[in-house]
C-alpha cells in the first residue's frame, strides 16, 4: 500500500466487536491504492472491505460515506459502508478514521469493450438520478476554484506552448462557469473520478456483468455532464491519442442516455465539459508530478496523457450527444 497504517488480527477482532458483522476469519492487505489504507476483512456473515483514511478527517468522510450508503440502500452498485451497533457508518483505529463496506464482486477491466462501456454508462446514470435526493452537499474540491489556485503552482515547469494552453483554456472555463447555459446544467452528487479502475465487472470478457463502482473519495456536488466526460476522456479513448473510440464513445453515451437523457444544455455545453474534464486531470498530474506530497511513495501518473487528451479536444470538434 501507497500510504498505510499496519492493522493486525487482534486489531481487527476488537474493531469487529462494535459491528454486528460476526467474527474474524481472515484479514489481508490490498496493495492497490493511493491515499487510503484498505484490507480485504472476511467474517463469519461475509466479505468485506476496512478501509482506513489517511488524508481525510472524520469531519470531512460523511459526504462521502453517507452518498455510498445512500446509492446503495437505493439499489446502486457502490460498496454498502455497515453500520455499527450504535447506528453510525464510521468509527477509528489507530486514531485515525476508518469504515467497513460490502466487497464488491468481479475486478476492473483495464481494455474495456463496447459492452464494458454501455454498462459503466448505464450504471452511472442510475447513480446520477438517485442521488437526486441526497441531502448532504459538497462542492467538487477539485473543481474550478481548485484549477484557479494550483495552475499558478505548476506554471514554473511548463514550456510556453503548454502554459499558453492550460492559461487560455482556464480562463475559457472561468467565463464558461459564469454563463446562464452552465448554470442551466442539471447536477448533484457526482463521481467525478470514475476511471476504468474504479469500475469492477464480472462475467466474462465478452458477456460482462456489472460488479459496480467504487472509489467515490473524489465524489462532489458538480454538473452531471462533467462526470461524464471524465469518464469518456478515459474509457473511449485510444490512449496513445487520446482520440476518441467511437464505437465504445457511442455505446458509452447511448447507454447513459438511456436512463438519464441529456438535455438540450447539455448538448450544447458538451465540448466545453470535455475540455474542462481533460484540464482537470492534467492540473492534478502536473501538480502530483512536480509538488509531490512528502509521503507519496507511488510514482506519480505521467502529465503528458491529459495534456494530449486537452490537446486533442480543442483541436477536434466534439462528437455530438
Amino acid at each position: 500500500m501507497a500510504v498505510f497504517t499496519p492493522v493486525s488480527d487482534s486489531d481487527a477482532r476488537e474493531l469487529l466487536t462494535r459491528y454486528t458483522l460476526g467474527d474474524l476469519v481472515s484479514l489481508r492487505g490490498i496493495t492497490a491504492g493511493i491515499e487510503n489504507t484498505n484490507y480485504f476483512l472476511n467474517t463469519t456473515t461475509g466479505e468485506y472491505v476496512l478501509t482506513v483514511f489517511e488524508v481525510l478527517t472524520f469531519e470531512q468522510l460523511p459526504f462521502y460515506i453517507e452518498l455510498m450508503h445512500h446509492l446503495a440502500t437505493g439499489g446502486v452498485p457502490v460498496p454498502h459502508p455497515q453500520a455499527l451497533r450504535d447506528g453510525s457508518l464510521l468509527t477509528r483505529l489507530h486514531g485515525k478514521p476508518c469504515a467497513i463496506v460490502s466487497k464488491l464482486s468481479g475486478g476492473y477491466e483495464a481494455s474495456p469493450s463496447a459492452a464494458h462501456c454501455a454498462l459503466a454508462g448505464a450504471t452511472l446514470a442510475q447513480a446520477h438520478l438517485m442521488g437526486r435526493n441526497f441531502k448532504l452537499e459538497q462542492p467538487n474540491l477539485r473543481g474550478l476554484s481548485w484549477w484557479q489556485e494550483t495552475i499558478p503552482k505548476v506554471l514554473p515547469f511548463l514550456s510556453k506552448h503548454q502554459a499558453e494552453m492550460i492559461l487560455q483554456t482556464l480562463d475559457e472555463q472561468t467565463r464558461f462557469a459564469a454563463t446562464p447555459l452552465y448554470q442551466a446544467l442539471p447536477r448533484g452528487p457526482a463521481h467525478c473520478d470514475l476511471f476504468r479502475d474504479n469500475v469492477l465487472f464480472d462475467g466474462t470478457f465478452d458477456m460482462p456483468r456489472m460488479g459496480g463502482i467504487i472509489d467515490f473519495y473524489f465524489a462532489g456536488c458538480d454538473a452531471w455532464l462533467f462526470d461524464v466526460a471524465v469518464s469518456v476522456n478515459d474509457w473511449c479513448i485510444d490512449r496513445a491519442t487520446g482520440v476518441f473510440d467511437t464505437e465504445r464513445l457511442s455505446a458509452w453515451l447511448t447507454a447513459y442516455a438511456g436512463i438519464r437523457p441529456f438535455t438540450d444544455e447539455e448538448k450544447l455545453a458538451w465540448p466545453s465539459l470535455l475540455q474542462a474534464a481533460a484540464l482537470r486531470f492534467w492540473v492534478s498530474r502536473l501538480y502530483d508530478y512536480y509538488l509531490p506530497r512528502p509521503a507519496q511513495t507511488l510514482k506519480p501518473h505521467d502529465p503528458r496523457h491529459f495534456e494530449r487528451i486537452l490537446q486533442e479536444r480543442r483541436s477536434t470538434p466534439a462528437p455530438a450527444l
